[in-house]
């Protein structure tokens, strides 16, 4: 059983923010029923969907559907997003029965309109109280360092300012910390993250000592339907079969698959751009 997977229903952005590099396949929106095909398929590989990998889930206009579709089949939605859309769309999130919901909020970057920025993480605010009140749990996702050690400055500081003024740490309601992060309140949390480099075949080959949790307790399916080993391979590169075509089990027990697990168990990495991805590193 895995933790989760990923699952792109939607490779269309509304943002172009310069730590995404964006992708090169053709825009796509995963349909009702290739949603349906998809989630009867994933039964008993498991138990948490992840709409997570390029693009903006909340572009996708039947998103409540497939979260009450995939709730009718035992299965618990997390909807990461940019934040962008949470004013004209968070409501309908709530009321479909999402699970979680992770809102990166350094979407909104250095340089951009303050006014509007003051906006943009008053709308994000607005929804995390009501989600977190509802009983959904809400996760804000803030880099805090630079993928070097250093801490990321600008917005990140006029962000954290406007979280403590709306959840105030304090008696009251104290903030519990952790090194990568704080529980602000019940149902409601703050993520720290470093920035870093994505999978690329054009980067510098680092070596094949590489660790990695994917096909361990993730994969990816893009939205054509492609599986890939988790949801940094934004390419596709690494595709293991596709699941309208071929069985689950079979793709996840492919000679292909089976390799890239045996590999990083020996620390090894059996793919190319498993050696140029910088995200692996830290493992």
């Amino acid at each position: 059983m895995y933790s989760r997977v990923y699952v792109e229903i939607t490779n269309i952005c509304n943002r172009n923010c310069s730590f995404c590099p964006g992708t090169t396949r053709p825009l796509r929106r995963m349909t009702l029923s290739e949603f349906d095909t998809v989630t009867d398929r994933l039964r008993g590989v498991t138990e948490y969907l992840y709409y997570h990998v390029m693009g903006e889930p909340l572009t996708h206009p039947d998103l409540p559907d497939f979260i009450r579709l995939a709730k009718e089949k035992g299965f618990k939605s997390a909807v990461t997003t940019n934040g962008t859309l949470l004013q004209k769309r968070g409501r309908e999130l709530i009321e479909a029965g999402v699970y979680k919901v992770n809102i990166s909020v350094h979407s909104f970057e250095d340089g951009e309109d303050a006014t509007a920025h003051g906006e943009y993480l008053d709308q994000i605010l607005d929804f995390a109280d009501e989600a977190s009140r509802n009983g959904v749990l809400t996760v804000l996702r803030l880099w805090n360092l630079d993928g070097h050690g250093e801490a990321l400055g600008g917005n990140n500081a006029r962000t954290l300012d406007y979280l403590r003024e709306r959840f105030p740490d304090n008696d009251a309601t104290p903030w519990k910390f952790s090194p990568r992060g704080a529980r602000m309140r019940a149902k409601l949390h703050l993520e720290y993250g470093d920035r870093f480099e994505w999978p690329d075949r054009s980067a510098d080959d680092r070596g094949s000592g590489v660790f990695c949790y994917g096909l361990k307790d993730h994969f990816a399916i893009l939205c054509d339907g492609t599986v890939v080993p988790c949801c940094l391979d934004r390419e596709g590169v690494i595709n293991l079969g596709r699941i309208f075509d071929t069985p689950m089990e079979e793709i996840l027990d492919s000679p292909r698959a089976n390799a890239m697990r045996e590999g990083f168990r020996r620390r090894c990495a059996t793919e190319e751009l498993c050696r140029r991805c910088g995200y692996a590193r830290r493992f």
